[in-house]
């Protein structure tokens, strides 16, 4: 009987393996700083499934990475996103010195390789004006292996940016 249970836990962790996809969230945050350009090139190199990230626009609408509406808990500086320009911006820096990453930057480590992408519209706090359109004109720009999903805890981004291109993949997170 013990070694049937224990086919059965062998088969189960096979198959959950063998379906299970692996994110880093938010790049790897085990060994750099979350959002970092390094943490997402590590988890790239290191054949990770899928990255995980948010997205805020500056003062000047520059899409830029970062989980917080603030940059307080993260980097040198205090301050909502929205409050700078991405010039003003790149004056602070995260724990190991590397400036906030423009979604640009992410974008050109990930293009034509082999990741999913889970891009988070950062909207459910603040709602920037436009900010599905500047992402997903951006997000053309490059070759992406699987199709990019968006995600959002605002279903009125997620509705605006589907009127925009409703042939992508859209998440409503909640």
């Amino acid at each position: 009987m013990i070694a049937r249970r224990d086919f059965w836990k062998e088969e189960i962790l096979r198959v959950m393996v063998s379906k299970t996809l692996i994110f880093g969230h938010r790049g790897y945050p085990h060994m750099f700083p979350e959002n970092s350009l390094k943490g997402f090139a590590y988890a790239i190199e290191h054949g990770i499934d899928g990255l995980e990230f948010d997205v805020h626009l500056t003062k000047d609408n520059v899409p830029v990475i970062m989980h917080d509406e603030k940059i307080d808990r993260t980097t040198d500086g205090t301050g909502e996103i929205r409050s700078y320009t991405l010039s003003e911006l790149r004056e602070f820096h995260l724990s190991d010195g590397e400036t906030i990453p423009m979604l640009k930057e992410l974008l050109e480590l990930a293009d034509n390789k082999p990741v999913h992408m889970n891009l988070e519209f950062k909207t459910n706090e603040i709602h920037y004006d436009n900010i599905e359109q500047i992402v997903l004109d951006m997000m053309k720009q490059y070759t992406w292996v699987y199709p990019v999903i968006y995600s959002s805890f605002n279903l009125d981004s997620l509705k605006i940016a589907y009127q925009i291109d409703p042939n992508q993949q859209y998440c409503f997170l909640s």
